[in-house]
């Protein structure tokens, strides 16, 4: 009973990895104005919001000398304008394939999917690294809200953009999603046509642990006490006039912190991987955010993709059972599960010697050909 309790408290942690309180206060990093940019949609789609991007280099990685770097903006079906860092081969000519990237859950375009399209774009490609809807540097308010239908979306909305590019082959588009946007990303190949190649790593199920908790362990009784406690939040949002956030990783970690919790503090709370425009490194997910998963499950579809798709997970890592369940339930010869021996959910966020680019770079030749 004891392990079950925790292992349902621990659904907070699906959006803040914070099931023992708040994290440090959001910082704020500087910023300056953009320019124009010159790959706007046609008609009213040029009508984006006027986004505050920071210009110079504030990643948590360091930046290579291979690729071009530019900031870019490009507007979701929603009429949010999104952020992303485009990465773009040096000497590059023609039409190149191109991928999509997001994650993890809570993590900015700064971290971990900067890291993944900056290599990607060393083997090649044309990248795109972006912040989803109402975080980072996009736009959409309230801020720090996640939607199952929007963040899926917000992927969609990064292939419109990637197509309209005179330098890309719109017949050659891919995306990566990592952790949570492991996920998403998933969802939007069973929608989007367009998307000839999906990679997941360390993927999340964000319906899955936000409906059942951790390791399914929530039951009828705990989801119903825990919809009355985020709707409970919504009546004091209302009545505050404010949206309260759920925290982002503790700091400092107590002592009977479960191993992955420190993996992940190891990572955002340190200069290892922390933003200042992180949810996870600092106040996390509007509380209400989990609501919205928990009656829409996103995968329900995912057996119908019929382009590649490539699953990586680590052996060690707490999350693996969600790349193995989900890989189950895909269909086709062009469908691969990928466990890395010795790894953690968090290696495959940024350890160079554990993600295994030498795959990623053969599974997107072969598909984006």
């Amino acid at each position: 009973m004891k392990r079950n309790l925790f292992l349902t408290t621990l659904i907070i942690i699906a959006f803040s990895i914070s099931c023992y309180g708040k994290g440090k206060q959001q910082a704020t990093g500087p910023i300056h104005a953009a320019g124009a940019n010159e790959n706007h949609f046609k008609s009213d789609m040029t009508m984006n919001e006027n986004l505050i991007l920071t210009q110079q280099w504030d990643k948590v990685f360091p930046q290579s000398d291979q690729v071009n770097h530019s900031k870019v903006t490009f507007r979701n079906r929603y009429g949010i304008t999104l952020a992303a860092d485009l990465y773009v081969p040096k000497n590059a000519a023609g039409k190149l394939p191109a991928i999509a990237v997001c994650g993890p859950f809570g993590a900015v375009k700064e971290q971990s999917s900067g890291l993944y399209a900056q290599t990607m774009a060393e083997r090649g490609f044309l990248t795109l690294a972006f912040d989803p809807s109402y975080t980072g540097e996009s736009g959409g308010e309230p801020r720090y809200v996640a939607s199952p239908d929007i963040n899926t979306e917000d992927f969609c909305a990064a292939v419109d953009y990637l197509s309209t590019r005179d330098d890309v082959d719109a017949a050659r588009i891919g995306i990566i999603g990592i952790c949570g946007w492991g996920g998403m990303a998933l969802n939007a190949a069973a929608i989007d046509t367009r998307i000839k190649a999906t990679a997941a790593a360390t993927m999340y199920d964000m319906s899955r642990v936000n409906a059942n908790g951790y390791f399914d362990a929530m039951d009828t009784d705990a989801r119903y006490e825990l919809r009355k406690q985020l709707n409970a939040q919504r009546t004091e949002d209302a009545k505050n006039g404010t949206y309260a956030l759920a925290g982002g990783v503790i700091d400092p970690l107590p002592d009977d912190a479960p191993q992955f919790l420190k993996d992940y503090h190891a990572y955002y709370k340190t200069t290892r991987g922390y933003h200042p425009r992180s949810l996870n490194s600092n106040d996390g997910w509007n509380k209400t955010s989990a609501l919205s998963f928990i009656n829409m499950p996103i995968l329900s579809y995912s057996d119908e993709i019929r382009s590649a798709v490539l699953l990586i997970h680590g052996e060690k890592a707490h999350s693996r059972y969600f790349s193995e369940d989900a890989f189950k339930k895909l269909k086709g010869d062009n469908k691969e599960l990928l466990i890395i021996p010795g790894a953690s959910h968090v290696d495959l966020y940024d350890r160079m010697n554990i993600i295994p680019f030498d795959k990623l770079e053969t599974f997107f030749k072969e598909y984006l050909k």
